[in-house]
């Protein structure tokens, strides 16, 4: 028996309606509510710990469930807001979700402008890292294997800790501290600054050209794995991803980029809380290029539209 066409397709289109429904919803979702959705699985947590003096100079630590045994891979994180905004509260999901999977996750506030700008927004992160490195063998992790990972601002930062070997000895970190890093939507070759609220960030418009990540780069830098939506409205990913990932190639440094199709600027990170996994296999993505030490990076995606 023939089954009507009509009766088959119109269980599809709902469940195409309901997943573009889920998306929107995700878009506008607080973040809250990505953590409560995201369960900590036995994860725990060392919380508002302090790298420095100030409110804005402390971290989190997520520790996987099962403690003891050999020291973990450590991934400090850094989240977007445009260098203006952002709580490291509203990002428990990215430490629940990784440190569920074995990482020890450290996510760290940073002092925002018009409290600080270009280029002292980059000392907080570099001391966020060094505090990492001395500290973090006593929760459990490997400061041998550390990582850094950010998403849009936050993988400015993670760049820059990344590439500019000057920003990592001024804080007495040593070039070859960064296992390899993760770039989430990153701005990493955005002059002249076009984004209203970055302009007095940078100091538009004499932004110094010192201040572009892709303007460090080095045979030197550490493997990357990067990562934007394919249709980011807000962050060109062709010019930032896809130019950042030319030159560290054409540089001999191993680095693997994606460009998922049903995510957007803000879903990308959001991608990794338990409920929005389904729109990107950014967690999968992240978690193998940390269990293989950027040795064994994912296959190049096509380059984006």
């Amino acid at each position: 028996m023939q089954i009507p066409r009509r009766a088959w397709m119109a269980p599809l289109v709902l469940a195409f309606a309901l997943a573009a429904l889920l998306a929107a919803w995700l878009l506008v979702a607080p973040l809250g509510l990505l953590n409560l959705l995201t369960p900590a699985d036995g994860v725990g947590r060392a919380a508002g710990l302090a790298y420095g003096d100030g409110p804005r100079r402390k971290l989190d630590i997520y520790l996987p469930p099962r403690s003891g045994g050999k020291p973990r891979p450590v991934l400090l994180f850094f989240y977007g807001g445009n260098w203006r905004a952002g709580e490291r509260a509203d990002y428990a999901f990215v430490g629940r979700a990784l440190a569920a999977r074995g990482v020890v996750v450290v996510v760290a506030d940073y002092r925002l402008y018009p409290e600080v700008s270009y280029p002292a927004l980059l000392d907080d992160p570099a001391e966020a890292l060094a505090w990492t490195l001395r500290h973090i063998g006593r929760y459990g992790g490997d400061p041998q294997r550390l990582f850094l990972m950010g998403h849009s601002a936050g993988a400015y930062q993670a760049a820059m800790l990344a590439l500019d070997g000057q920003l990592l000895a001024r804080h007495g970190v040593p070039a070859t501290a960064v296992r390899g890093w993760i770039g989430l939507a990153g701005p990493y070759d955005f002059l002249p600054v076009e984004n209203p609220a970055a302009r007095p960030v940078f100091h538009y418009p004499n932004t110094p050209a010192a201040s572009q990540p892709i303007n460090h780069v080095s045979g030197a830098a550490p493997p990357a794995l990067l990562i934007a939506a394919r249709k980011d409205a807000l962050v060109n990913p062709q010019r930032n991803t896809g130019g950042l990932a030319y030159r560290l190639r054409a540089r001999g440094v191993r680095v693997s980029e994606d460009y998922p199709t049903w995510v957007g600027h803000q879903t990308l990170v959001a991608s990794l809380a338990a409920p929005a996994r389904w729109l990107a296999p950014t967690l999968e993505q992240v978690l193998r290029f940390i269990g293989t030490d950027g040795d064994r990076l994912l296959e190049p995606a096509p380059a984006a539209d």
